[in-house]
C-alpha cells in the first residue's frame, strides 16, 4: 500500500506541477580543509562515529599530523560495553540503540584509546560493508534480559558474555598493536595523535533551558547525558563561519528530514513556500492551487530560490513538535557559494560516494543549519572570547 501511495504521490507530482527545465544548484568551494576520504557506514547507523573521528582526523592534520583514517568500529565497540553496562544498571529504562551523541567519540577515546582503521575495520561476520541489524538485535535481546536480573544478583559473566558477541561480530580488541612500523596499545596510540579530548565543546541553542548554561539535549541518542552550551540563536550560528573562518571544522548533528534535505544532489536548504519562489509563468497556476499543492510546487524547484528567515521561535517551535529530529552526524569542512554567490557549508558525509553528485560532500545553506541543527562540536580555539567568557569557559 505504501509503494502505491508514493508512486500515486510521484505521478502526481509529475503531471500536476510539472515546471519548466531551470538551472540547478551549482557550487564553488570559498575555503575547504583537509579531510580524510568519504566513508561509508552501511547500513550500521554509526554516523556519530564516523562523523566524530573525520573531524578528529581534520584536527590531527591541523595540528601538522600525518593523515590517518581512524577506527569508526572500534569507537561503537566502545560505545555498546558502556551503553550495556549503563541500561543494565538502569534497569532497561533508557534507549538501547545503535545510535549515539557527539560526545561519545570522545568519551571513548579518553577511557579505551582508538586505533587506525586498518588494525579494527570491525568487519568480522562475512560482509564487506558495514550492516548491524542482526548484531544489534542480539545486544538488545541480551541486555534485555540482564536488565530484569533474574538471579537477583548479576554475575560478572553477564559483561564477559556480551563482550565475546562483540568480538565475534566487529572483531577481539587488541591490547598492543603495530602501526608504520611503531608499536601501540590504543591509549598510546591517541596520545600520539596530540589532541586533547577536553579541548573539544558542544554547543547548541534552545529557549527550555537557560542560555549560557549546559544542559543535556533530550534526544533518544543522548544514552550518555553529554551536555552542551546554550547560546541565543545568532551567537549559535555565528560560531560556524567564526570557526570556518578561523581554520577549524565542525563535528555537526543536524536533521535530515526535511523534504529539501537532498544530499546526494549536493544541498540541504530550507524553502519559503511563497510567490517569490514562483516563476512569473507559472505565478497564476500556484496562486489558485490549495496549500499543499502550493508546498509541493516550490518543492520541486530544481535550482537556488528563497529561504526561510530563522528566528529563534522557529527552531524552538519544530524541536517541541518533533519537526526537527536528532537524524545524522556530518562533518562540516568549509564552505562555497552557488551561482548566485549565497554562502553555504560544506559538509562532508558517510554515505559513500555512490551516487552522490559530490562525491559524498554536499552544501547545507545558513538558514538550514541554524534552523535544524540538534548541537554542534568544535575546538575551544575557535569559539570567540566572548562567548567562552559567557559559558564560563575562559
Amino acid at each position: 500500500m505504501r509503494k502505491l501511495v508514493v508512486i500515486l504521490c510521484c505521478l502526481f507530482t509529475v503531471t500536476v506541477f510539472a515546471q519548466e527545465k531551470e538551472e540547478t544548484y551549482q557550487f564553488t568551494d570559498v575555503k575547504v580543509m583537509p579531510c580524510t576520504p568519504v566513508k561509508d557506514q552501511g547500513m550500521s547507523s554509526t554516523c556519530w562515529a564516523f562523523s566524530g573521528l573525520s573531524f578528529l582526523e581534520t584536527e590531527a592534520m591541523r595540528n601538522g599530523k600525518e593523515a590517518v583514517e581512524l577506527a569508526p568500529m572500534w569507537i561503537v565497540r566502545c560505545a555498546y560495553i558502556e551503553k550495556a553496562i549503563k541500561y543494565v544498571r538502569m534497569a532497561g529504562t533508557i534507549t538501547f540503540s545503535p545510535g549515539g551523541a557527539v560526545g561519545d567519540v570522545f568519551a571513548m577515546i579518553k577511557k579505551y584509546g582508538i586505533v587506525p582503521m586498518e588494525v579494527y575495520p570491525g568487519l568480522n561476520y562475512g560482509t564487506t560493508s558495514h550492516v548491524h541489524s542482526e548484531l544489534h538485535s542480539l545486544l538488545r535481546a541480551y541486555v534485555q534480559v540482564m536488565s530484569k536480573n533474574p538471579n537477583k544478583s548479576l554475575s560478572p559473566a553477564w559483561l564477559r558474555g556480551y563482550i565475546d558477541i562483540l568480538d565475534e561480530y566487529l572483531g577481539k580488541a587488541p591490547e598492543k598493536f603495530t602501526y608504520k612500523g611503531v608499536e601501540y596499545t590504543p591509549k598510546s596510540y591517541a596520545e600520539s595523535l596530540g589532541l586533547n579530548m577536553d579541548d573539544y565543546v558542544a554547543f547548541t541553542s534552545f529557549t527550555h533551558h537557560p542560555f549560557y548554561e549546559p544542559f543535556a539535549i533530550e534526544v533518544e541518542d543522548n544514552w550518555s547525558w553529554c551536555q552542551s552550551y546554550n547560546l541565543p540563536l545568532d551567537e549559535f550560528s555565528s560560531l560556524f563561519e567564526h570557526a570556518i573562518d578561523n581554520g577549524y571544522t565542525i563535528y555537526w548533528d543536524s536533521d535530515v528530514t526535511e523534504s529539501s534535505f537532498a544530499s546526494t544532489r549536493g544541498y540541504a536548504v530550507v524553502k519559503e513556500i511563497s510567490e517569490a519562489n514562483v516563476d512569473k509563468e507559472n505565478l497564476e497556476r500556484w496562486r489558485a492551487m490549495n496549500p499543499v499543492e502550493q508546498r509541493m510546487f516550490i518543492l520541486n524547484r530544481q535550482g537556488p530560490c528563497k529561504e526561510m528567515v530563522i528566528t529563534q521561535e522557529l527552531r524552538q517551535k519544530a524541536f517541541d513538535t518533533g519537526a526537527t529530529t536528532d537524524d545524522h552526524g556530518m562533518h562540516i569542512i568549509g564552505k562555497g557559494v552557488d551561482q548566485n554567490g549565497t554562502k553555504y557549508y560544506k559538509v562532508k558525509n558517510s554515505w559513500g560516494t555512490n551516487g552522490q553528485d559530490y562525491l559524498g560532500y554536499f552544501y547545507a545553506s545558513y538558514p538550514y543549519v541554524s534552523y535544524k541543527t540538534i548541537c554542534m562540536v568544535v575546538n575551544k580555539k575557535a569559539v570567540p572570547k566572548e562567548i567562552l567568557k559567557k559559558v564560563g569557559l575562559n
